[in-house]
């Protein structure tokens, strides 16, 4: 796929659609061959349906993972990911649940556990953002369900699957740029992933004597559902990077797959960053 420098003018109410953007998103490049990094491996994947989610479930299954994929309410792209899934000849779960609650989280991973019997590989990556230029127009309301959305689950998530977690396994938090640059325009939703970034950093030097490693994924401008549901103008989305355009998700999803599979290893509490060339500080 030719990797634009700018979008059709285009807006989706929140949370969007992948099936609805112009164009859609690359999910995963034709030639990639996958080579059994993940051979039985079951991965759960909150935000699974579409984006940056999406494209990790398929890169998964394309290394031979199984997969369940939680989303909140968009069914037609989540049957999408599913039959994605299974054209790479793996099983998709498919679980709609709000991850506000720790009963919710803890209701995935039963449902993941009771379908496939073990979990081997978290992908804690559900978010949502509202641009506001001043935090004088950041309410209540929209403070509360940023930091709802976007970091209480991964502490349920995380609490919930360590039971079912071994030496070797992995969790693997969706960060942002925005947490090492800050956003002047996503003051609440940068504040998140900044505490995702440190949460990943601690959690993974509390794990490392279970042997379960904890790395993230810190993407720059992205094309995914959430630009369109999120700004009112997309033309020059990303243009202002380095390489002047754009990333898309087909060139996210192999970063996870590194810090699933034993390839990572031997690295734990780290962010692998992917944002078109922007140097930021550690």
């Amino acid at each position: 796929m030719k990797k634009p420098n700018e979008f059709p003018q285009q807006k989706q109410p929140q949370p969007g659609k992948e099936y609805k953007m112009n164009p859609e998103p690359e999910i995963i490049r034709k030639e990639y061959q996958g080579s059994s990094k993940l051979k039985n491996k079951i991965c759960l994947i909150t935000g699974g349906d579409s984006g940056i989610g999406r494209s990790v479930a398929v890169h998964f299954a394309r290394e031979g993972a199984d997969i369940a994929i939680v989303y909140l309410s968009e069914s037609k792209d989540a049957k999408e990911t599913k039959r994605l899934v299974e054209k790479e000849g793996r099983k998709c779960l498919l679980i709609k649940k709000y991850l506000k609650s720790p009963s919710n989280c803890k209701d995935c991973i039963n449902k993941c556990i009771t379908a496939y019997g073990k979990l081997n590989i978290l992908v804690n990556n559900a978010a949502m953002q509202f641009p506001k230029d001043c935090i004088e127009n950041i309410s209540k309301a929209q403070l509360e369900k940023t930091f709802q959305t976007n970091i209480y689950p991964y502490f349920y998530m995380v609490k919930a699957a360590l039971e079912h977690l071994q030496p070797g396994d992995a969790i693997i938090n969706s960060g942002s740029v925005t947490a090492y640059r800050g956003s002047s325009h996503l003051v609440d939703y940068a504040s998140t992933k900044g505490a995702i970034t440190s949460f990943t950093r601690s959690l993974s030097a509390q794990l490392a004597r279970k042997k379960i490693r904890v790395n993230g994924v810190a993407p720059g401008p992205i094309w995914t559902p959430l630009i369109p549901a999120s700004f009112d103008d997309v033309s020059d989305f990303g243009q202002d990077t380095p390489m002047g355009r754009a990333g898309q998700p087909s060139e996210v999803g192999p970063a996870y797959v590194f810090l699933a599979c034993e390839d990572s290893s031997y690295i734990t509490g780290q962010f692998i960053h992917v944002n078109g060339g922007e140097i930021i500080g550690s």
